[in-house]
C-alpha cells in the first residue's frame, strides 16, 4: 500500500497557501488512513545512519551483559527490556522482541525532572548514548512540527501542543526482532496494537513486515523510502479528538521463510505529552453524530493503565 505522502518542508518553510495545503493533506491521510510517509522531515540521514549502527552493536553483546541494562522497576520506560517480555493489549502471547528505550533528558529547571528516571548508559558503545540524545532531540522537533499542523487542522491554535509537549516523556525506542530458528508459534513477530501517544515517528525499518489494517477490515503492507519516515496517530489523539482522528492498528508479521535467519531492526519515536495534559475529548469533536466516547483522563493516568495491560508494569 502506497500510504499518502506529505512535505514537511511545505509546512516549515512553504508560504501560506503551501501551509495550508499541508495542513489540509495531513488531516485527510489521518482521518482517512491513519498513517503518513513524511519527506524533508528534518532528521538528517547520517544521524539515522549512526544510530542504526550503534543500535546494532548493542544488541549484538552477549546477553549477559545486555542484561545489566534491564533494571527493575522502571517497567521498561528506561534501558534495556529482554526479549519477550512486552505483549499486545489483549494478547497473552509475547512480542518477538527485545529493545532499549531512551527518555526525556530536562535541560532547564522544570520541576517535572522528578518524574523521569535518569537514562541508562551503555558503556561498551561510546557514541551510543550522545548518538540517541541526538536524535531524540531531532524527532522531537519533527513531531512538534506535524503537531502544529495537526492543531490547525482541528481549529486549534496551530501552538496548541507546545506548551505539552515541552519536556514531554517521549520515548525513543530501539527493537530487534532476532533471527527466527525454529518454526513460530504464530506468523506475527509483534501481534496487532494501537500506540498509545499522540503520535509515532518510524524510521524505515531494516526489513520489512509492517502492516496497517485499512478500514475495510484488510492487512497491508506499509512500505516508506529511505528519506521518508512514517508517522501515525496515537490512541492520546483519537482520545483528545473524539476518533475524529483514529489510531491506527497495525502490526508487523514474520518475513519469508528465506529470511528467517535475518533481524529485524526498527526505532520508533513515541511522541508523549507531559502527564498532566487532559486527554478530555476536544468540545469541538464532540456532535450529535459523534457523542463523547471517552471518560475525562490525563496524559499520565492514560499511559500508566496501558502500561498495566501490556505487561511492563504490576
Amino acid at each position: 500500500m502506497a500510504i499518502p505522502v506529505v512535505d514537511l518542508a511545505q509546512f516549515t518553510q512553504g508560504s501560506a497557501a503551501d501551509k495550508i495545503a499541508f495542513v489540509e493533506a495531513l488531516g485527510k491521510a489521518y482521518e482517512e488512513v491513519g498513517f503518513v510517509a513524511v519527506k524533508n522531515h528534518g532528521v538528517p540521514d547520517d544521524l539515522i545512519a549512526r544510530q542504526y549502527e550503534h543500535v546494532q552493536r548493542f544488541f549484538a553483546l552477549p546477553l549477559e551483559q545486555k542484561n545489566k541494562y534491564e533494571i527493575p522497576g522502571l517497567a521498561g520506560q528506561r534501558g534495556y527490556t529482554s526479549f519477550g517480555r512486552e505483549h499486545a493489549k489483549g494478547s497473552e502471547a509475547p512480542d518477538l522482541k527485545e529493545f532499549f528505550q531512551f527518555g526525556q533528558m530536562v535541560a532547564d529547571n522544570d520541576p517535572i525532572a522528578a518524574e523521569y528516571p535518569d537514562n541508562v548508559q551503555v558503556e561498551q558503545i561510546e557514541a551510543f548514548n550522545p548518538t540517541l540524545a541526538q536524535a531524540y532531540r531531532a524527532f522531537e522537533a519533527s513531531g512538534r512540527s506535524l503537531l502544529q499542523a495537526i492543531a490547525l487542522y482541528l481549529g486549534l491554535d496551530e501552538h496548541y501542543f507546545d506548551a505539552h509537549i515541552h519536556n514531554g516523556n517521549s520515548i525513543l525506542r530501539c527493537i530487534h526482532y532476532p533471527p527466527i530458528t525454529q518454526e513460530p508459534k504464530s506468523a506475527i513477530r509483534a501481534e496487532q496494537h494501537e500506540d498509545i501517544n499522540l503520535i509515532t515517528l518510524l524510521v524505515g525499518a531494516s526489513a520489512d513486515g509492517l502492516q496497517i489494517l485499512t478500514k475495510q477490515g484488510e492487512w497491508v503492507n506499509v512500505t516508506s523510502l529511505p528519506e521518508q519516515i512514517v508517522v501515525n496517530v496515537g490512541d492520546m489523539l483519537q482520545r483528545l479528538t473524539n476518533n475524529k482522528l483514529r489510531s491506527t492498528t497495525h502490526r508487523v508479521v514474520n518475513p519469508d521463510r528465506s529470511l528467517w535467519h535475518t533481524s529485524r531492526f526498527s526505532m520508533p519515536f513515541f511522541l508523549h505529552p507531559r502527564s498532566e495534559m487532559s486527554l478530555a475529548c476536544l468540545e469541538s469533536c464532540i456532535t450529535a453524530d459523534r457523542p463523547k466516547a471517552y471518560p475525562d483522563a490525563t496524559a499520565g493516568e492514560y499511559l500508566d493503565e496501558r502500561l498495566r495491560e501490556i505487561g511492563l508494569k504490576k
